[in-house]
């Protein structure tokens, strides 16, 4: 059985009963295949007894909190098992060297502009970041590297907001609350990829809280906005961008709120639905010569990363060839 993404929009309560796990909301009770869910989103007002806590832990499995507007509140991540004391010391022998962190912090983003301009390519737009690329080899200060990526983005926004049809432009980009639709979307999508990375994460032995591109802090995993970098391009703008040309997405799916605009509940379960579908897209690994998941991709490149941090071989990011 492949196990599935589990969205809850619906108020209600996660239970236990013996060895099953139930959803209860206004609709009634409904028993949850516990060894077909791969990981929990959940969106709506949920109580979750520790009974049911505990089964979730004992199977390993992450939940996402998200508040009402969409934006990611934290998640339950279950006691790790899979701990590996030599990694984390790579891990931060990588992060406290300058030139180690350096170098990933570098590949992080210019292979996030690479992305960029294989969906520039796909979108016919015709633009690529070499100047832009020249000068991150340059630098040798982080926030050197995160200003070049800011630039970097600014622009790519601006060449793919040409493409996008009136009432969908993204002008500047906004954050909590987005001031537009497009914006809107990207956020709510970019929240989904970086719990969907935490739990790709925690499948792994990295620890999620060092960082190399953006600083590690307290209430965050920063190497899932690290990993984003590369996916964002590649998922969450394919979808956004495919949503509002085929027309799947409207105004009406949208809502005035928080001195902003955010995706209504409908909206919602239509991107939601929109990610899973992409999330589960297959393509013939180049390398491997068989066909992987997009969100097979993500563990594939924690466990590159993990062969650099060890010394087995050099990380380098992806670059999609679809």
């Amino acid at each position: 059985m492949r196990k599935k993404h589990l969205t809850i929009f619906s108020d209600g309560t996660l239970l236990r009963k013996e060895n099953t796990l139930y959803f209860e909301s206004s609709k009634g009770k409904k028993p949850l295949a516990i060894e077909g869910i791969y990981d929990i989103y959940i969106y709506g007002h949920v109580n979750i007894t520790s009974q049911a806590l505990h089964y979730l832990a004992q199977k390993g499995i992450v939940v996402h909190f998200f508040n009402h507007y969409g934006f990611y509140d934290g998640s339950f991540y279950p006691r790790e098992t899979l701990l590996s004391g030599e990694l984390i010391i790579r891990q931060a022998e990588h992060y406290l060297d300058k030139e180690k962190r350096l170098f990933l912090a570098k590949a992080f983003v210019w292979g996030g502009a690479k992305n960029m301009e294989r969906n520039f390519k796909n979108w016919s737009i015709d633009f690529d970041f070499s100047s832009h690329l020249e000068e991150l080899k340059g630098v040798n200060k982080i926030t050197e590297v995160m200003n070049v990526e800011a630039r970097i983005r600014q622009e790519y926004y601006g060449r793919w907001d040409e493409t996008l049809p009136e009432g969908f432009k993204i002008g500047k980009r906004t954050r909590r609350p987005p001031k537009n639709e497009m914006n809107a979307l990207i956020s709510f999508l970019n929240s989904r990829l970086y719990a969907t990375i935490i739990t790709e994460l925690y499948n792994t032995q990295l620890a999620p809280t060092i960082s190399y591109l953006h600083e590690p802090s307290e209430r965050r995993f920063s190497l899932a906005l690290d990993l984003s970098e590369i996916f964002k391009p590649i998922i969450v703008d394919r979808i956004a961008n495919r949503l509002v040309k085929k027309g799947v997405i409207k105004e009406e799916h949208f809502r005035k709120d928080l001195n902003g605009v955010l995706l209504s509940d409908e909206g919602m379960r239509i991107v939601t639905r929109a990610y899973n579908e992409e999330l589960q897209k297959s393509t013939k690994h180049q390398k491997l010569g068989k066909n992987v998941t997009r969100q097979r991709l993500i563990r594939l490149e924690a466990y590159k990363l993990i062969k650099h941090l060890v010394g087995v071989e050099e990380y380098r990011p992806l670059v999609a060839w679809f």
